[in-house]
């Protein structure tokens, strides 16, 4: 599903917007994040390092406001109609909290470090605010686990695709 996603941002914007701005907003989006990216610098043909903190800063850049302001916006969400839609994400995100609870921050960085479906800065940080954890600890797990799953999706996109001649 990433790779389909990450195509339909390279079609739709290829002609309008510069490899890196794909980049960044690709890694800014919930879902695709830094692992999404990742895989459109690297089927844009951008270099490796380029790609890689392209796709970090667009990926760690809406973490803070989660953190500061998610709960906030929960709040008033639930007042409205989508409180349905709100109570479901809670949800959802709370389902993933066992490896949290039982590791705390180290258990979040990992969260995030380990690039699955489902996993990520965005999930990460909502789960750290329904947990009541420390918004700066949180901040510090979430960053190390975006570098984690960078460098994982780096050495998969960059190395192992690029050694089977898959894409870029």
């Amino acid at each position: 599903m990433t790779e389909q996603l990450v195509d339909f941002f390279i079609q739709h914007l290829g002609g309008n917007m510069a490899t890196e701005g794909i980049v960044f907003l690709v890694s800014m989006l919930p879902i695709l994040e830094l692992r999404g990216g990742i895989l459109a610098g690297y089927l844009l043909n951008l270099p490796l390092t380029e790609s890689f903190l392209i796709a970090f800063v667009g990926n760690i850049l809406p973490i803070p406001f989660i953190l500061i302001l998610i709960n906030a916006i929960f709040r008033w969400l639930k007042k409205t109609p989508l409180r349905k839609l709100v109570d479901w994400i809670e949800r959802k995100t709370l389902s993933k909290k066992d490896q949290i609870e039982k590791y705390g921050y180290l258990g979040l960085l990992l969260f995030v470090g380990v690039p699955l479906p489902g996993t990520g800065a965005w999930t990460g940080a909502l789960l750290s605010c329904l947990l009541h954890m420390k918004k700066g600890r949180s901040f510090i797990a979430i960053l190390l686990g975006v570098l984690l799953a960078g460098l994982i999706v780096t050495i998969f996109s960059y190395g192992l695709l690029a050694s089977l001649g898959i894409g870029g």
